[in-house]
């Protein structure tokens, strides 16, 4: 079956992302089969087939690329060598040179200087002894992070003179993983720029939101973010660059800091599509989930236009309940994720409010 006839899709994870990706294929008469080791993934509820398995369960993987027309996935820590062995025999989307550099802080920073696109500080650390001396060239102001995995605030220890035991936490993180020392930066503030590549090179970025994070966790994003045109247009070129490196297919999602001056640097990438960029389900007439189905499966990119202004919030938790009081809202629209249980710090749905333009 040729690229453009991609009609089965299969996506490795089954969290709320993966979910949002099935209900947008569904729209576009898309099938689709995902993979994930949970009975009860809140994907499963949306998806035409699934398979229960480990993430790099081998036989799992060569069933799921032969239900599959094209594969994608929704969340970065894919096994780049199960990914990889895929890709030889399988459509799939985005390519492992995007997946192996995100997955690893140091060489995710890196791939950015490479570029010319500005980053804060950042240090390779593998002892105490390291930091220290790196320390030193951050004014012993930081934070020191695993280079692989963690998300959502986990996996990383903030260097601080309010924190007595920073030293014990780092020595820890550093004894279990390889470590990045990322010195702080005095930003103006936090935005994003989701966007899309298609397999013939076109690039559709969505407008900058701006982003606010509690605990860690992105709570808010607010579309148009209250930057100035020149600091937007950096955002795309920026996302341009990064796309056109990675010869890359589907939905990204970029973090940025802006500068006092307005000036850009790079925080992270993912390469999926973005929580950030859940406000475009209703500000938007295609969402970012929409448009990365387009993307891996051949369709023609879709115009990134908002009708509304907006603020996408994060239910965490136990927030999850004030579910039936979002819904009296008449500007709001709710998207819950289907998860059993609420606990501290899980994200169990978001609701987006608009405003005009």
């Amino acid at each position: 079956m040729s690229e453009k006839d991609a009609k089965t899709i299969g996506i490795i994870g089954g969290g709320q992302l993966g979910r949002m990706l099935a209900m947008a294929a569904a729209h576009l008469g898309r099938r689709v089969v995902i993979l994930d080791p949970q009975a009860e993934a809140p994907a499963f509820q949306c998806a035409n087939e699934h398979i229960v398995a480990a993430f790099d369960d081998a036989d799992a993987l060569s069933k799921l690329a032969q239900m599959s027309d094209v594969i994608t996935y929704e969340f970065e820590n894919v096994n780049v060598d199960a990914l990889r062995k895929l890709e030889s025999t399988s459509d799939c989307h985005p390519n492992t040179k995007a997946l192996s550099t995100s997955q690893d802080r140091l060489v995710e920073k890196t791939f950015f200087r490479e570029l010319g696109i500005g980053t804060a500080p950042f240090f390779d650390i593998d002892s105490i002894t390291t930091l220290e001396v790196c320390l030193k060239e951050t004014n012993h102001r930081g934070i020191l992070k695993t280079r692989r995995m963690g998300y959502d605030g986990k996996g990383q220890v903030r260097i601080s003179d309010k924190d007595p035991d920073w030293m014990m936490n780092c020595k820890e993180l550093i004894e279990n993983a390889p470590c990045i020392l990322e010195g702080f930066v005095d930003f103006d503030r936090e935005i994003s720029i989701i966007a899309a590549r298609d397999k013939n090179g076109r690039i559709e970025a969505f407008d900058v939101g701006e982003n606010v994070h509690k605990n860690g966790i992105l709570y808010t994003t607010t579309v148009p973010a209250d930057v100035s045109d020149n600091t937007r247009s950096s955002a795309y070129n920026i996302a341009e660059k990064v796309l056109s490196a990675l010869d890359y297919v589907g939905v990204i999602g970029i973090e940025l800091f802006v500068m006092n001056n307005g000036e850009l640097i790079a925080n992270e990438f993912a390469p999926r599509v973005h929580n950030s960029g859940h406000w475009t389900e209703a500000a938007c007439l295609t969402s970012q989930f929409e448009q990365h189905i387009r993307a891996v499966s051949g369709l023609p990119l879709a115009k990134t236009t908002r009708h509304s202004n907006c603020v996408m919030q994060n239910l965490i938790g136990d927030e999850v309940n004030q579910a039936i009081e979002i819904l009296k809202r008449q500007d709001t629209l709710l998207h819950l994720y289907g998860k059993a249980e609420s606990r501290p710090g899980r994200k169990m749905g978001h609701f987006t409010t608009l405003h005009e333009k």
